[in-house]
């Protein structure tokens, strides 16, 4: 599975996915570039999700003909990323082609360090 990170996505989220085939959106230099351009840059180039911290991307591009499917993450901090880690794991595993998913935000709870 190819997976794009989108620009505001942690570096060390990639390190702690441990899986193969994530791409920093900067290693394509594709950094600046608008959502649309960038949803058909990463489908031509076999992109299978885009991983985004961009809530309003839902909002601002029509998603419906889209092959490329996307995992909005809640936040984008460093130091609660652990946090995301099974959530976003588990829908890496079950995602298909076009799916939106949104990362529920861990409990206030577990944000304790």
């Amino acid at each position: 599975m190819n997976v794009l990170f989108d620009e505001g996505v942690p570096r060390q989220l990639r390190a702690l996915l441990q899986r193969e085939g994530i791409v920093l959106l900067e290693e394509r230099g594709w950094k600046g570039i608008k959502n649309g351009r960038l949803l058909q840059l990463a489908e031509e180039n076999s992109f299978d999700v885009l991983v985004t911290a961009d809530k309003n991307l839902k909002h601002q591009q029509n998603l419906k003909s889209r092959r490329i499917a996307i995992v909005v993450l809640p936040y984008n901090r460093r130091k609660w990323m652990p946090l995301l880690i099974p959530e976003i794991a588990k829908s890496l595993d079950a995602i298909r082609p076009g799916d939106y998913v949104e990362i529920p935000t861990p409990p206030e709870s577990a944000r304790t360090f």
